[in-house]
């Protein structure tokens, strides 16, 4: 029976604690290398020990302190990975009261200054002990500081100190730390090996657990032993000596397996009726609705394991009958289906997380599920349609109505819609470029009948005036377009921007005015006898103010691209615009 002192009850997980490490469970590899190491003499002086929470790390750290510095019941032992237990190193470590075997817990001691005290400690030697040991679990919860202070006593320490690490995080320690310790990973427990443990301790408390309830315990502990032995504690206490499996579902709020499964195949068959009615039921008889979908997933994850592997059935906690049902179910359901199930259950499970009502969301999660499940995969869709042959490899059906992809009709014939170039652009003709197009960035019609039949021909002359606008318009030419047509005079610009035409206005040369002249867009200067006002600006030149650059302000005397009056008799050299 377990230990019963004036402090209390003391529950299974410490009163069942590893001693040596002959009572450690699923450890063996980790165990073999410690007993060649202490029987060699090659202890290392720094183990990192990591693994998921519950394996055995801060027990592994005490065995091996108590191996270290054991002295046997005669008091004249040395290091051994058996320790006696009787003697009063042994008995000092196991209660925790040794004055050179010190526990430090990093998530509550995280700075420098008590990685201080460990520095300034370590240069004296153990007061009783053979070794003085420091253990630090949770390690990876000291700061970065506290790591780098720790650095050069951990690479190099005395001979007399020994430093023990445990932490359920290792990706989060310093890679230099881990490279001056000897790592041991603690595996999870394996199912059979629990339920074996679980079975013994059981035995010894005088208590009757079942297998079914066992095989429970074992799966919802997770592979960490102390879940496991907690697990067993409550079932114990809730079925007043006697554990069974309905204790444990109970307990722990889960559905029936057997129900769960039910469910399952409600599902898979598209009754979604009959699912709802199946979870109204777990509900009402305690199951919670996230734990049934968490089932489901697991069965959905479980049953797609067997269609790959058939040989995970053989699981000690699996039932014969739940075995059989899985089997069938994975001979039966495509992969697909239950790869679908899966996402949806996943996201499902995060829906009814955040549903102000659990049981709405899994409802709404069953009709999804149930409205897809016959759903049929792509091919089978295409074989329907009639796109594909029955042995695969056909060609996707054209679409109706004889179109063509990238062409369009422009008149009633079928133009390239980039304008033969197959960039996706439009072409426009330029002047003096006959038979040539360019990109087009401006909107407007397509020239896509001088891209098809030509732009241009021999004789600039034979083109007719109307055949730029025929090109604008979409229609083929009626003779060949020759570009010439193509220059913008003020009078069809003028036309096309709804204002009246403008007189010609000529510079001191004979030659007609700029662009911005020509458009009229310069205001008119009573006092310069109706030109337009010029534009103040800066300019050089070799009058008093004449522009050798010239530009737009009053220096352009007189310039390439047009000149016009100077006002100070400056004369340029520059165009202006």
């Amino acid at each position: 029976m377990s230990e019963t002192s004036a402090q209390g009850y003391r529950v299974l997980a410490r009163t069942y604690r590893p001693q040596t490490f002959a009572d450690m469970i699923g450890q063996e590899a980790m165990v073999r290398t410690l007993r060649n190491a202490f029987a060699a003499g090659r202890i290392a002086h720094a183990f990192m020990l990591t693994g998921v929470r519950g394996v055995g790390k801060t027990s592994t750290a005490r065995i091996i302190a108590k191996g270290m510095n054991c002295t046997g019941p005669d008091g004249t032992g040395g290091p051994t990975t058996e320790p006696c237990g009787v003697c009063e190193p042994c008995r000092a470590i196991a209660e925790g009261r040794h004055v050179d075997v010190l526990e430090m817990d990093a998530a509550s001691r995280t700075g420098v200054g008590d990685i201080r005290e460990i520095i300034e400690g370590v240069a004296y030697r153990a007061a009783s002990a053979r070794y003085k040991i420091y253990i630090i679990d949770e390690v990876h919860m000291l700061s970065t500081n506290a790591f780098n202070a720790l650095l050069k006593t951990l690479e190099e320490p005395p001979a007399h100190v020994k430093f023990i690490f445990a932490t359920t995080e290792i990706r989060k320690v310093p890679v230099t730390v881990l490279s001056r310790c000897q790592r041991f990973d603690l595996r999870r427990i394996e199912p059979e090996t629990m339920v074996a443990h679980l079975g013994r301790i059981a035995t010894a408390e005088g208590v009757t657990l079942h297998a079914d309830a066992c095989a429970l315990i074992a799966r919802a502990a997770e592979g960490s032993v102390r879940d496991a032995l907690s697990l067993l504690d409550q079932a114990i206490v809730h079925g007043a000596g006697e554990v069974g499996a309905e204790t444990v579902r109970a307990m722990l709020g889960l559905a029936d397996r057997g129900r769960v499964l039910d469910l399952f195949e409600l599902v898979m068959k598209g009754d979604a009726a009959g699912a709802l009615a199946e979870l109204g039921a777990q509900y009402a008889d305690g199951a919670d609705p996230f734990a049934v979908l968490r089932d489901l997933a697991e069965t959905t994850h479980w049953i797609s394991v067997l269609k790959i592997t058939p040989g995970d059935a053989d699981d000690p906690t699996i039932a014969p009958d739940e075995r059989a049902r899985g089997l069938d179910f994975a001979a039966r359901l495509p992969m697909r289906a239950l790869t679908r199930a899966w996402q949806m259950l996943i996201k499902a499970i995060e829906e009814t997380a955040l549903a102000p009502n659990p049981m709405a969301g899994a409802e709404m999660a069953l009709i999804r599920l149930t409205h897809v499940a016959d759903l049929p995969d792509p091919e089978s869709l295409l074989r329907r349609l009639g796109g594909i042959a029955p042995g695969g490899g056909g060609a996707v059906p054209a679409p109706s109505g004889g179109g063509t992809v990238g062409r369009r009709t422009v008149g009633g014939r079928a133009r390239d819609g980039d304008g033969g170039r197959g960039d996706g652009r439009r072409a426009r003709c330029g002047p003096g470029r006959l038979g040539q197009c360019r990109p087009r960035a401006r909107r407007g019609p397509l020239c896509a009948a001088r891209a098809v039949r030509g732009c241009g021909g021999p004789d600039p002359g034979a083109a007719r005036p109307d055949a730029a606008r025929r090109c604008r318009d979409g229609r083929a030419p009626r003779a060949p377009c020759a570009g010439a047509d193509r220059v913008r005079t003020r009078a069809g610009r003028a036309r096309r921007s709804g204002r009246a035409p403008l007189a010609p206005v000529a510079g001191m040369d004979g030659q007609p005015l700029g662009r911005q002249h020509r458009l009229g867009r310069r205001r008119a200067d009573p006092r310069r006898d109706g030109r337009p006002r010029p534009r103040r600006g800066r300019g050089r030149g070799d009058g008093p103010s004449g522009g050798a650059g010239g530009a737009r302000g009053l220096s352009g005397g007189a310039d390439r691209g047009g000149a016009r009056p100077c006002p100070r008799g400056g004369r340029g050299a520059g165009g202006a615009r």
